[in-house]
């Protein structure tokens, strides 16, 4: 089909539906640890990059079994099944209505949700990592040798699949996640946002099967990386064997390989090892890379998400391949031809040292924006002490004061203080004094708790009511806290669109009910049996509280007033575009530069060792992220992006260094003069062999 073997097209369509069900499953995964499962902060970021760093070892594996054993075609296909179980079973692993018996919206049986997740990721871990290495190679095996043009055109579709596919899925499966469905109580839908990526795959697996007849398939013809690894292996033995003095000294340790193996491998190895120790320090910036599918989801929680339209914390990923796509065109034609204008030697090693530096900026960023959300947390009592506020409903200003003689407040009419705290064991009664009329209110209050005093002047005397507020923590997810206080002088039934919060006795509260973060207002309606008011509601925001009161009516508009109890998120996600834009140009100029670089001095057949090295800088990245939110004491979160940013920029400091002493080389120059090498030794062959048949015809 115009020049293409028809079977990549099946490959393109696989790796797009490969993709999709991959990114879209991994944009959900960290608030789903932190909210159906319920692990605190930590552990979910811990076992997250434990998962991505299982994706990034396995495709070593992959690699052997295909170039070993199966063959490319077998192995994507094995694994591909094993990945599309492992996609369904965490899908299942997710639906709340599994175990919830008593159908009070929580699962009864949270160690099999956890049980089936875990194989669910450990088998998709396999599975995408597996394949990894065999796709993009399977695809370039379909071409001639003289198809070079087509081929790479072929590449540029391949990665434009393997975008596409991340792209989307990034901006559905959020929005799959945020929608609520279940079969007893309506729950967000993790479900649908797992199932949607595996019913991907299951087509991904039947695309790539389809087209099996039309594939040309290479025969398993052994792995590199176990050669190079028997050749290391076999030096470090034979060293060991020959340590004492009595055995001369070699010009490279690798050199005691060469009783077994020939010298243009060991010196291809010494080459691919050159480039893997300039790899050590690069795990750190992988650290910081990937907590963009972490913490800076979970900073995006507490956070703003209206664009004008509403926005998922998980949403926010995409700026990273949105920017990709700017970014990589404007670097290679505008940003280093002008570097090279002003005559700088912007070497690959300068580019990748420059990367880390910007990607150490983005967590001082996203240290100063925490700062920022840190400044909007609310403030709970701590042991020993109570928090107290004061809503005055009434038409006439009041003073209060605190007994035995802690302070005293004024509080105007319809306006209530904010929370007061005071030591539990030192507060004793409140006494309330308004329009020549007080009272006093006896309290008998709990450590570690809030309260709300309502209280309403009226010609027979002062009304008031204690609250407990029975709230410990800000609202997550974005979603809102509401409860009404009713105002009116009898009993009224208040609704707030279909939420029912039942008939309110005069000053009385409700309980406070979750209500999502919407685009719309809600129809607030207090009845009694003779008449109805109702009015819109605002628009709440995200994650905060409110007390309503509602207060009268006028030509059947209901008047009420909003105290804020918890400030909503204030922090607007657009904060987290310049963090995203720093780690992103760090990304083009250290990933992009770093795979050319190692490929520019990896010899031709050592190419799939240095990725493998390169996928495994990744793993290793992962695994330092997991470590420091294992053992990390730092409270505060901005401290530990700071403590990141401060490593990575120490380990920018030591790879310059390393870049410093390498020394280019080219490959190809090396590979001719063994070639050469190679012929003459081969014609030397011949011409003793042609010497030795003379001398025998002469005999």
């Amino acid at each position: 089909c115009c020049g293409f073997p028809l079977s990549i097209f099946f490959i393109v369509i696989n790796e797009f539906c490969e993709r999709f069900s991959y990114y879209g499953m991994k944009a959900v995964l960290i608030l789903y640890f932190k909210y159906f499962l319920h692990w605190e902060d930590n552990f979910a970021t811990a076992i997250y990059h434990t998962f991505v760093a299982l994706c990034y070892l396995t495709p070593i594996l992959g690699a052997i079994t295909a170039d070993s054993w199966l063959g490319k075609f077998k192995t994507i296909v094995y694994l591909s099944i094993v990945y599309t179980i492992g996609q369904a079973v965490l899908s299942v692993g997710s639906i709340n209505d599994l175990t919830d018996h008593n159908r009070d919206g929580s699962p009864d049986n949270i160690a099999l949700h956890i049980a089936l997740s875990m194989i669910g990721l450990i088998l998709i871990a396999l599975g995408t990592g597996g394949i990894k290495p065999c796709v993009s190679a399977f695809g370039g095996d379909q071409f001639e040798d003289d198809q070079e043009k087509e081929r790479s055109t072929f590449f540029s579709l391949f990665y434009l699949s393997i975008n596409a596919g991340s792209l989307l899925s990034t901006i559905v499966t959020p929005n799959l996640r945020a929608t609520e469905c279940g079969i007893h109580t309506k729950q967000r839908c993790y479900p649908l946002a797992f199932g949607v990526p595996a019913v991907l795959m299951a087509v991904a697996l039947v695309v790539f099967v389809i087209g099996s007849k039309m594939y040309k398939k290479v025969k398993p013809q052994g792995n590199v990386m176990l050669q190079v690894s028997k050749c290391i292996g076999f030096a470090i033995t034979n060293r060991f064997r020959h340590r004492s003095k009595e055995f001369p000294k070699r010009e490279h340790w690798l050199d005691w390989a060469s009783e077994k193996y020939d010298k243009q491998l060991i010196a291809q190895t010494k080459m691919v090892l050159k480039v893997l120790f300039l790899y050590i320090p690069l795990p750190m910036f992988w650290a910081l890379f990937d907590q963009q599918g972490s913490r800076w989801t979970l900073q995006a929680t507490a956070m703003n998400g209206d664009f004008g339209v509403l926005v998922q914390p998980d949403q926010m990923q995409i700026v990273n391949p949105v920017l990709i796509i700017i970014m990589v065109p404007v670097v290679d034609y505008l940003v280093y031809p002008l570097i090279k204008k002003c005559k700088i030697n912007f070497t690959p090693l300068k580019k990748m040292t420059v990367g880390m530096f910007l990607a150490s900026m983005a967590f001082v960023a996203a240290a100063l924006v925490q700062v920022q959300i840190d400044k909007t947390y609310p403030v709970f009592p701590a042991a020993g002490q109570t928090q107290i506020r004061l809503i005055n409903l009434g038409v006439n200003p009041a003073t209060v004061q605190f007994q035995p003689q802690l302070q005293s407040v004024d509080v105007a009419p319809n306006e209530a203080t904010g929370y007061m705290i005071f030591e539990t064991s030192k507060l004793q009664s409140l006494h309330i004094i308004s329009a020549f009329l007080n009272k006093t209110e006896h309290l008998e209050l709990l450590e570690g708790q809030r309260y709300t005093l309502a209280f309403k002047w009226s010609p027979l005397g002062i009304n008031s009511n204690l609250i407990l507020d029975n709230v410990t923590s800000k609202p997550e997810e974005g979603k809102n806290l509401i409860r009404f206080i009713n105002n009116y002088p009898y009993s009224v039934n208040v609704t707030m669109d279909d939420m029912a919060f039942g008939a309110l006795d005069p000053l009385s509260v409700s309980n406070y009910s979750i209500v999502q973060n919407q685009d719309w207002s809600f129809l607030i309606k207090a009845s009694n049996p003779l008449a109805s008011c109702t009015v819109l509601s605002k628009k709440f925001g995200f994650g905060g509280a409110y007390t309503i009161s509602v207060d009268d009516c006028t030509k059947y508009i209901l008047n009420v007033t909003y105290f804020e109890d918890i400030a909503p998120n204030t922090v607007h996600m657009a904060w987290q575009i310049p963090q995203y834009f720093l780690l992103t140009c760090g990304e083009v100029v250290f990933s992009v530069t770093g795979l050319e670089f190692s490929y520019s001095q990896a010899p031709s057949n050592m190419k799939s060792v240095l990725q493998a090295g390169w996928l495994l800088t990744v793993a290793v990245g992962n695994i330092i992220v997991l470590i420091v939110a294992g053992a990390s004491k730092l409270d505060k979160q901005w401290a530990e992006y700071v403590l990141f940013a401060a490593l990575l920029l120490v380990v920018c400091v030591i790879f310059a260094i390393m870049a410093s002493f390498y020394t280019y080389v080219d490959p190809n120059e090396i590979e001719a003069q063994f070639s050469e090498e190679k012929k003459e030794e081969d014609k030397k062959d011949q011409d003793d062999k042609e010497k030795e048949a003379e001398a025998d015809s002469r005999m």
